[in-house]
């Protein structure tokens, strides 16, 4: 048969063979060439990354590109982390809103300590009996004191009660909450015996001699528009607590603030503290001094 002439059986086993199904092959070994990759059956617009170029690229008819892979699940450390800080804020809010609250029998205890400024009834008023009293200085030193040891004692409160919420948060706390304690120890203190003493100034007569309950001269708040400052000895709970706090963090013995187990001298561990194995007698090799945690 010449080159220009076909060949029919030849033709007719090309045509059969396209329609057989490909034969498998023996398993591929360690010298046998790579096997070629498969042609994907479904398009898709995309990058093509075994190509290099952009154009349509082809999966598994039915199949997704994620089809076969888990669901995104955020790393466990990630959970616990979240965890941790919204623990932290809002054992944060419960220690300020608990030192407030306390403020109402740190008020209570400085009305009863503080004297009474004496006062008398006069046609134009009531003015002091005399010209200089004292007792307006002593309820602004009795409230001093009082705040300032309030601080102290919250803040060493909070540090051996909350060893695990020692930190930025805990200082956070125990500054806010002596804040809030002074200005509700304030407003509760001058309030016993304020009644009485405005009804006496409305209808006492003259020449009637009364007290004056205590109030602070040296402390109070001022307004900003709708933001209240306080100023004065009402900032010395939270000066103290702040003070106190940070006192305690410097001169702690854990990097991390918080207890951690310290080891008991014998290093490395016994079998069966940790997984580890003491040295054989006469044999050693541990280092100097414990690794740092």
């Amino acid at each position: 048969m010449s080159p220009d002439t076909p060949d029919p059986e030849r033709s007719a086993d090309r045509s059969g063979a396209a329609d057989r199904p490909p034969v498998e092959g023996p398993p591929a070994g360690p010298d046998s060439p790579p096997a070629a990759p498969a042609r994907p059956t479904e398009r898709t617009t995309g990058m093509d990354a075994s190509a290099g170029h952009q154009g349509p690229t082809e999966w598994p008819t039915g199949a997704a590109p994620w089809a076969g892979h888990p669901p995104f699940a955020p790393p466990p450390e990630t959970t616990v982390a979240r965890r941790g800080g919204g623990r932290s804020v809002a054992t944060a809010l419960g220690v300020t809103a608990s030192l407030t609250a306390l403020g109402a029998p740190l008020g209570l205890l400085w009305a009863w300590l503080a004297p009474g400024t004496p006062v008398r009834q006069t046609p134009d008023g009531a003015v002091y009996a005399v010209p200089q009293p004292e007792q307006p200085i002593a309820a602004d030193g009795w409230f001093s004191l009082l705040a300032l040891g309030f601080g102290v004692l919250s803040a060493i409160g909070l540090w051996v009660l909350l060893r695990r919420r020692r930190g930025p948060a805990g200082l956070l706390a125990v500054t806010l909450g002596g804040l809030g304690a002074a200005v509700v120890a304030w407003q509760v203190g001058r309030r016993i015996g304020l009644a009485t003493f405005q009804r006496l100034v409305d209808t006492a007569p003259p020449g009637t001699d009364f007290t004056k309950p205590a109030d602070l001269r040296a402390g109070g708040v001022d307004w900003f528009g709708p933001l209240p400052l306080p100023h004065g000895n009402l900032l010395l709970a939270a000066f103290g607590a702040a003070v106190t706090y940070t006192l305690l963090a410097g001169w702690s013995r854990w990097p991390s603030l918080r207890p951690e187990p310290e080891p008991d001298g014998a290093w490395p561990p016994a079998p069966g503290a940790g997984g580890g194995q003491s040295p054989p007698p006469g044999l050693s090799w541990a280092p100097g001094d414990p690794p740092a945690r």
